[in-house]
């Protein structure tokens, strides 16, 4: 997307009327503010969290930290860093080489960050995370990223006095804080972390792990599929809001401004940074504000 996307903040005057572009404003969270640390931050106080009585730890999609960190490539590798919070020596050393490999650095992606975590293995990855990166399952690319401290302590009051109550506090005492892959192999359960099958069932029937395939699993937030119902029907909401308006386009501030339809469970600001960050809408700078504009197809 070639315009640049701004801050989606409610903009107090918008006509409906078509509007020529205006000069671009500055980007409120380029500059020192332009992290994906602060992005996520900022995301996960959109999160509803009263909507699923406080159970679910707040979840960002990486989608998202798109609208607020444009370049993908920045925001990839500030979400890679943000997993090793305090990279141990010898995988600092290799940073360091990927870092001074400039053609490498410019083609780093999110994807290739988790293939580089399962070649370093785990003994390279003793500290633990600040971010939890999970699959939500909807779509190939639909990344949730959890602070790692708010998924601990959602899942432990989740499964306190459950049978699996164990098993999920030896997975997060042992796995999480050193194993950082997204998914989880049966040698990998059993061998290395010493898992027994029933053990395993258990992490499945607490929702801390859900099946990938035969002997796979992916990590998993317990009482997640509540939220991804939401935000299925929510974006589709949002989007046809968009859709139906003239010219297939609208200013965020009417946007905003509208009565969110009952679909909408999670807030129209939320599901708006997901539409600019997914490249569903265009984000465009007017005289009247920022307009939202379908791509053509």
């Amino acid at each position: 997307m070639s315009q640049k996307r701004h801050r989606l903040v409610p903009e107090t005057f918008g006509l409906k009327r078509r509007r020529e572009r205006g000069p671009v404003e500055a980007d409120p969270l380029r500059g020192e503010l332009g992290s994906a640390r602060a992005a996520v931050a900022e995301l996960v106080q959109l999160f509803p969290r009263g909507l699923f009585e406080d159970a679910l730890p707040p979840i960002a999609l990486r989608s998202q930290v798109y609208s607020l960190v444009p370049d993908r490539t920045v925001a990839d590798r500030q979400l890679f860093f943000l997993y090793l919070e305090k990279p141990p020596p010898i995988l600092a050393n290799k940073i360091s080489l990927l870092k001074s490999a400039q053609s490498v650095a410019e083609h780093l992606t999110l994807t290739s960050c988790f293939s580089l975590l399962s070649l370093w293995r785990q003994k390279e990855l003793q500290e633990q995370g600040e971010i939890r990166i999970v699959q939500l399952g909807f779509d190939l690319d639909a990344h949730g990223i959890i602070f790692t401290e708010d998924y601990r302590t959602r899942v432990l009051k989740a499964c306190d006095g459950r049978p699996y109550a164990g098993a999920v506090q030896k997975f997060l005492a042992s796995v999480l804080p050193a194993c950082g892959d997204l998914s989880f192999q049966q040698d990998q359960m059993t061998q290395t972390f010493g898992f027994r099958d029933p053990e395993i069932t258990q992490l499945v029937n607490a929702g801390v792990l859900t099946v990938r395939d035969a002997g796979s699993w992916w990590l998993a937030v317990p009482g997640a599929g509540r939220f991804i119902k939401y935000f299925v029907k929510g974006r589709h909401a949002v989007l046809g809001m968009v859709r139906k308006a003239k010219y297939r386009e609208l200013l965020l501030s009417e946007l905003l401004g509208r009565r969110v339809p009952a679909a909408v469970r999670l807030g129209l600001a939320y599901h708006v940074h997901d539409l600019i960050g997914a490249q569903l809408v265009d984000c465009v700078s007017t005289t009247s504000g920022t307009l939202l504009r379908l791509p053509e197809t």
